[in-house]
């Protein structure tokens, strides 16, 4: 009988559609923005995926809303090992995962399963560096920055890899600064390699790249039409749409402008700069476009560090991708993970992709 010790961070990802880019301590900011949680969802949705492969397994995980409550809402009957100092969101710490952490070694089990994002990846890998053993780890995606390699692609490929894996291997864990990152700059840090169980659907480490991408913009302005608005999300290559459209906008931010007539090459107004959820939904008019860029090396184009484009603002737009010729050669598919199946599916299938001013590619996204 397989052994899993499950915790919870349960504010992770709270910052993103309230455009903070994190929640690094900034949780009472995203509760006031109107955040709301997601991370325990996202672990039912991965622990349901574990019942399916395996309904044997034996759960240990920490008190609440950092393990237990999702533990028990997949159908398990957990070993609650620790009682956090908090019951809800925003009251819980980095040292309850820790503890949870410990009392998970103590109990030997075969797999540290986590929720959260980067910062729950360090703290956990910590946790297990200091007690010295070789217990892997496993990481459900929750946080708004995901740039680690110790995750599954979508919450439900974690709770299959954690029922069915067989053998382990040494994968990199790495952190960024948040303040430098909502000031605009990504400052990446190794922070720990830790054994993780090896399976095609874990997503890898974030590429940060570049590359010329000024013909795709110019051909990209020069196509706007008068009366759209659009929604303009993170990354160098979209950031070079925003550049030959007239602004700076946000490098790591949503953006929102609307075009205007004009004979003299792209013209519009620039309505939200490093927009929230509630500030694009605003801000849309009749005619709409999500314009983005998929992570390089992971192929996301929904669901990591962009999570202010909703579901719900997605239901009023249509969606352009765009991405260097380059980029693309590293990706064999493109992944969406916005917490909502329907919109998933939606989103599914072969779509065009702008590679230059002129030239697209089709790329199947799933």
């Amino acid at each position: 009988m397989r052994r899993i010790g499950v915790v919870v961070n349960p504010v992770a990802g709270m910052g993103g559609r309230v455009g903070l880019k994190g929640t690094d301590g900034k949780v009472v900011e995203a509760i006031e923005r109107g955040a709301e949680p997601r991370a325990v969802d996202r672990a039912v949705t991965a622990l349901d995926a574990l019942a399916r492969h395996d309904s044997s397994v034996e759960a240990f995980a920490a008190g609440g809303v950092m393990g237990a409550d999702a533990v028990r809402e997949a159908g398990f009957d957990p070993v609650v090992v620790t009682d956090p100092a908090g019951g809800v969101p925003g009251e819980t710490s980095a040292e309850d995962t820790h503890r949870a952490v410990r009392a998970f070694v103590d109990r030997e089990v075969d797999l540290v399963l986590f929720v959260g994002g980067d910062g729950t990846a360090v703290d956990v890998a910590n946790a297990l560096d200091e007690a010295d053993v070789e217990t892997p780890m496993l990481g459900v995606p929750a946080g708004v920055k995901v740039y680690s390699s110790v995750f599954g692609v979508t919450p439900r490929d974690a709770g299959r890899i954690a029922a069915t894996f067989d053998r382990v291997e040494d994968r990199e864990i790495n952190d960024i600064d948040e303040d430098a990152y909502r000031g605009g700059a990504v400052e990446t840090e190794l922070r720990a390699v830790r054994p993780v169980p090896v399976a095609d659907e874990l997503q890898a480490s974030k590429q940060i790249g570049g590359g010329s991408v000024e013909t795709l913009a110019a051909g990209f302005a020069a196509s706007v039409i008068p009366g759209t608005t659009y929604v303009l999300g993170p990354g160098s290559t979209v950031g070079a749409i925003k550049r030959e459209l007239g602004f700076a906008g946000s490098p790591l931010g949503v953006d929102v402008w609307r075009a205007t007539a004009s004979e003299d090459g792209p013209a519009g107004e620039l309505l939200v700069t490093d927009a929230s959820e509630a500030e694009i939904l605003d801000a849309l008019g009749e005619q709409n476009v999500a314009v983005v860029s998929p992570i390089g090396g992971q192929g996301f184009v929904f669901g990591r560090g962009n999570d202010q484009i909703s579901p719900t603002v997605l239901n009023r737009c249509d969606v352009e991708i765009v991405a260097s010729k380059a980029k693309l050669d590293g990706l064999d598919v493109l992944r969406v993970d916005t917490g909502d199946e329907e919109t998933d599916e939606a989103l599914s299938g072969w779509t065009k992709v702008r590679v230059g001013r002129f030239e697209q590619r089709m790329m199947q996204v799933r």
